[in-house]
């Protein structure tokens, strides 16, 4: 196995974003040329995506929230 850089956590949702934004992609694509199944396989993997981009950037503000004063 390969030793890689450990991602920020920023940079992981920001790499979810682009996931989810290319399966979207790929499944309009399929959908256009008629291939409905892998479509809807690829719209699933999207928004299975775009859930983890929901729980990591709830993660984020938690851990970074900073009551702001009066």
């Amino acid at each position: 196995m390969e030793d890689t850089i450990p991602q920020s956590e920023n940079d992981i949702a920001a790499d979810l974003h682009i996931h989810a934004a290319h399966a979207r992609t790929a499944a309009a694509a399929a959908h256009q040329r008629g291939d409905h199944e892998a479509a809807e396989e690829l719209s699933l993997s999207a928004q299975d995506y775009s859930m983890a981009i929901s729980e990591k950037t709830l993660e984020l503000s938690k851990q970074s929230h900073v009551p702001m004063s009066a």
